[in-house]
């Protein structure tokens, strides 16, 4: 329930009473200062409340995006100031501030909103104002403005303007010119019929998962379904971001079904791929996984750099710089961002290939693509942070270590070393995550399977990451620590599976690590959340990176290949309980516990 307490001298023949109720608001009307002081009090603190000149003209739009946005606990537009509870004891010291120095008189002059907006702006309490473009939010003084407002709100069609604001204002190629023009209309038909971005997140997820199924039967009629499925697949994950942002329906449990539903979705297609592939006698599988590692390294290289860099302060570089002025040519917009092979390119790209080709050659063309693209960005990447300026945070050195997934012995390596690491150079932390996943993925690819040598390699590697961690993360580079020890890790897996050589292996390996790799972004989503990282519990007991790491080692010299492919999918099922429980059980109280809603646009990639 929301209330709207109209305040001011009411005009005949305005729309703002029912234009207030269409948005769900109950109204209360106030002669005067005190009256509304006594009606926003009257109103229960868990409900949220708006303060509105009745004098105000504009467009029911205008109002829905300053009053109705569940992300911001204060939000305000010219004539309206609303608060939701985490807003209400802010607006509340504002409203009596203003009736005392008021004295409770007679609203007459300017808008008591707006004042009140004033009050709050003076306490530096953070008020969000939304971005109205053309849309006409006013409260007129005299008559003849108000006849130009209202001209204005009838030159506009705010119906247009919001079907044009549900799309991303940065987007793919292929999902501006090829989806969002009739995905957003797809939007619009849900929210009339009450249909809610989550039930559409869902709706895209087991779509995916039927293409996944219909690839895995092996026929090229399965085939070709799987590619049209997948396409379905992909215009429903655009149409529920755009619900959300037509209706404003944000919430905490949206952004993270949002999140994790587009990795399952394509990572459930790989596994389907690669079954088909084997009922036509190709084994596709390290392909499968090599894919999957590929493409969640290629993430983490996002999500680390962005976390590094987002608060830093005196943050320039001359790489930015030229960055930002190709972006303000047109061609070269849509060449950059179609070269780094984001969702919607890479979806079509494996849609296509699997109707027409085959299994092996829709993985050969997706390595081969993101293998260019992830060299494409990281390059540029490393170039903007050598040449950058920048002073890194402790909240984003914070943020690296929890991204990192170190366990109990890199954490116990890392403070035994603590000492010696400060005297290091700058480089140090991501030169010895490198040297150390290096070892122990080479070692494992280049010594037969069953032999002693992996797991020493893979106590150096717990030796390095130690140390990679043993200061805090802030050097120009040491955004690439959690990449080097996500493509350790994985890749360790990945090998020792090849090298297994049983039927099963690779399938086990591609479960256990598509289980860390949903631990790994539901790390990314609660930072991004401002939730802080999963438990340390969590972390203790899936072993860290490195103890997973040492752990499959040494089941690889200990048992037979056969044991080796059972003790995988062991590990795997383990993690995956783990992690999926907690997971589900924090976003679920943080969405029921009233967290604060977000919207993540997601990754291009």
């Amino acid at each position: 329930m929301s209330t709207a307490i109209l305040t001011g001298q009411p005009v005949p023949g305005s729309s703002i009473e029912a234009d207030l109720r269409s948005l769900g608001f109950d109204l209360r009307i106030a002669a005067d200062a005190t009256e509304a002081e006594t009606l926003l009090a009257e109103v229960p603190g868990d409900e949220r409340v708006a303060l509105v000149d009745a004098r105000f003209v504009g467009h029911v739009h205008a109002l829905r995006l300053g009053l109705t946005d569940p992300r911001f606990p204060l939000a305000a537009i010219p004539g309206a100031v609303t608060a939701q509870p985490a807003g209400r004891q802010a607006l509340t010291r504002a409203m009596a501030r203003e009736n005392s120095a008021g004295g409770g008189t007679t609203l007459v002059g300017s808008s008591l909103a707006d004042r009140i907006l004033t009050a709050l702006d003076a306490d530096g309490t953070a008020v969000h104002r939304p971005e109205l473009g053309s849309l006409v939010a006013a409260v007129p003084p005299d008559p003849q403005a108000r006849n130009e407002a209202r001209q204005a709100v009838t030159d506009v069609d705010d119906e247009a303007v919001r079907l044009k604001s549900a799309v991303k204002s940065r987007d793919g190629f292929f999902t501006t010119y090829c989806i969002s023009p009739y995905s957003r209309y797809i939007a619009r038909w849900c929210a009339r019929r009450g249909l809610t971005p989550n039930q559409v997140t869902t709706a895209s997820l087991l779509t995916a998962l039927i293409a996944a199924a219909c690839a895995a039967t092996g026929t090229r009629g399965g085939f070709v379904a799987a590619g049209v499925l997948l396409i379905a697949s992909f215009v429903l994950d655009c149409t529920d971001g755009q619900l959300a942002r037509y209706s404003l329906q944000y919430s905490t449990l949206g952004a993270w079904l949002d999140a994790t539903f587009d990795r399952a979705k394509e990572y459930a297609y790989y596994a389907g791929l690669a079954l088909g592939a084997a009922r036509g006698g190709d084994d596709v599988w390290a392909l499968a996984l090599g894919a999957m590692v590929l493409q969640t390294c290629r993430h983490v290289v996002d999500f680390s750099f962005n976390e590094a860099n987002h608060d830093a302060t005196a943050n320039t570089s001359p790489t930015a710089a030229l960055s930002d002025k190709l972006d303000s040519v047109g061609w070269t917009v849509w060449v950059r961002r179609m070269i780094v092979l984001p969702i919607g390119e890479r979806w079509a790209m494996i849609a296509v290939l699997t109707a027409v080709t085959t299994p092996r050659i829709t993985f050969y063309a997706l390595l081969i693509g993101c293998a260019f693209a992830a060299t494409y960005t990281t390059a540029g990447r490393v170039l903007r942070s050598l040449t950058r300026k920048a002073r890194r945070t402790d909240r984003a050195a914070a943020a690296l270590a929890d991204l990192a997934d170190s366990g109990p012995l890199a954490q116990g390596l890392a403070e035994a070393l603590k000492k010696p690491a400060r005297g290091l150079p700058g480089f140090t932390a991501p030169a010895v995550a490198l040297l150390g996943g290096l070892a122990v993925v080479l070692t494992a690819a280049l010594t037969g399977f069953g032999g002693p040598w992996p797991i020493v390699a893979a106590v150096v590697y717990a030796l390095t990451s130690g140390l990679a961690v043993a200061r805090p993360l802030k050097g120009a580079l040491d955004w690439l620590v959690p990449p080097f020890l996500r493509a350790a890790e994985y890749g360790t897996v990945l090998v020792l599976a090849v090298k297994a050589d049983v039927d099963g292996a690779l399938p086990a390996a591609f479960g256990l690590v598509a289980a860390v790799a949903y631990h790994h972004y539901d790390t990314v989503y609660r930072i991004r959340g401002d939730a802080g990282a999963p438990p340390a519990w969590l972390v203790r007991s899936i072993g860290g990176h490195e103890g997973r790491t040492l752990l499959v080692t040494v089941l690889a010299a200990l048992l037979t290949a056969s044991q080796f492919t059972v003790a995988l999918t062991a590990l795997a099922v383990a993690v995956a309980l783990v992690v999926l429980v907690e997971s589900i059980r924090f976003w679920v109280g943080a969405h029921k516990g009233g967290a604060p809603a977000v919207h993540d646009e997601g990754e291009t990639a």
